[in-house]
């Protein structure tokens, strides 16, 4: 059955609030934040990012900001349940880690439930997440991530279901979402209204539609419409670059924390920045490219353990972080494709033996964007599916049956 397609490559008209002149002189007071029984001292958390937040890369972030929240990548609940072995890899969280996070992802309420339970009976996290905020194709035609809020029975089922699971052990769960499929289909005061009433704990919100993409700079409007009709905390998500962008975003918005995601690749230390900002402090890490070495050889080590020793795939891993770490630092195209063919820990410390520690970290790219920078795209949905708000008998059958990407990575 052919997919539904949203043809509209919607852009945001926002302005960058770090233009704005208007914007408040004084910085706003940051209170801790419990979900339930876990409590975050500092409001910040490291959001969901594929490939990108397993272990080494979350303790890094946490070495930077230890009172925060660092959540895993996003867990496909039907892998987990088929005991993938990646998932289970996935599943893994290092020793020093103070909050165990994990994000789940699924469409099927009876399979997420089942996930859930795994968590919970195996003392998997001490905190889960939902995904309702992925806007990537594969995952929006199978009526999941940020499609799935449209279809309000099935989003507020398997809440339920796995709320049900998780107080048994007072493990909170949160949601994350999106503004909508489009500004034509706009979910996310319902999404969290249902989310709040089915005994979420908190809901971020990332200020962008499905359409949207990662395009132009996300309204954080829509992250202070949430945050005064609801009565659980909300983060925001979106376009958060540097800690100033912080304090904007919870001046303009009044939201309880915020959710970093592009903005920390590369740049660990920026959670030691908006930890600094929160607290009313200007002090920010400016790091020497030398600095930025060493992040990257701890790095690679822990990638080493978190592959159980296989160095070929632990650079290789390390290959897309070098390309942000290095991002703006003047090294030159032949130094970034040596990292690329690096194949054993040797290879990486030989490559940055070569490099002169004194650079400084350059400023015009300080606090800029970078990541996933593209623009608007064509919003992938399973057949049908903006024609009604419920779950049809025959659109659950054909969400619900065999799903070989949802079981595999």
């Amino acid at each position: 059955m052919p997919d539904s397609i949203v043809n509209a490559y919607e852009e945001s008209d926002v302005l960058d609030p770090r233009t704005d002149a208007e914007r408040p002189s004084v910085p706003p007071v940051i209170k801790p934040v419990d979900l339930g029984t876990v409590h975050v001292e500092t409001p910040v958390v490291l959001s969901p990012m594929a490939g990108v937040t397993n272990w080494p890369f979350r303790v890094i972030c946490e070495s930077y900001g230890p009172d925060g929240l660092y959540v895993a990548e996003m867990i496909t609940a039907r892998a987990l349940v088929a005991r993938n072995p990646k998932a289970l890899r996935l599943c893994r969280f290092a020793p020093s880690e103070k909050i165990r996070s994990l994000q789940l992802y699924g469409v099927n309420p009876a399979i997420v439930e089942q996930a859930a339970k795994i968590v919970i009976d195996e003392n998997m996290a001490d905190h889960v997440d939902l995904n309702f905020g992925c806007p990537v194709p594969k995952v929006t035609r199978r009526g999941g991530g940020s499609a799935l809020p449209w279809k309000t029975d099935l989003f507020r089922e398997i809440i339920q279901r796995v709320v049900k699971v998780c107080d048994k052990a007072n493990v909170p769960v949160t949601a994350k979402i999106r503004v909508g499929i489009d500004h034509e289909h706009e979910t996310f005061l319902e999404a969290g209204h249902i989310a709040q009433e089915e005994g979420c704990k908190a809901v971020t919100l990332h200020a962008r539609t499905t359409a949207e993409y990662y395009g132009g700079h996300s309204d954080w409007s829509h992250i202070g419409e949430l945050d005064s009709a609801l009565d659980i905390p909300v983060f925001g998500n979106g376009d958060i670059w540097g800690a100033n962008d912080a304090l904007a975003m919870v001046s303009e918005t009044g939201c309880a924390g915020v959710a970093i995601g592009r903005g920390c690749q590369g740049r660990p230390w920026l959670f030691a920045d908006i930890k600094n900002a929160f607290a009313g402090s200007d002090e920010r890490i400016d790091p020497t490219l030398g600095d930025v070495c060493h992040v990257i050889e701890r790095h690679a080590e822990l990638l080493t353990e978190f592959y159980d020793g296989d160095e070929q795939m632990a650079v290789h891993d390390l290959r897309k972080h070098i390309a942000w770490y290095l991002k703006g630092f003047p090294v030159g195209g032949s130094t970034r494709r040596a990292f690329m063919e690096c194949e054993n820990l040797e290879d990486v410390r030989r490559e940055i033996d070569k490099l002169d520690p004194s650079i400084r970290f350059p400023e015009r790219i300080a606090d800029k964007p970078r990541g996933r920078v593209r623009f608007a795209k064509k919003v992938h949905l399973p057949y049908g599916w903006l024609e009604s708000r419920e779950t049809t008998h025959e659109e659950r059958e054909a969400l619900f049956g065999d799903d070989p990407m949802d079981a595999s990575y």
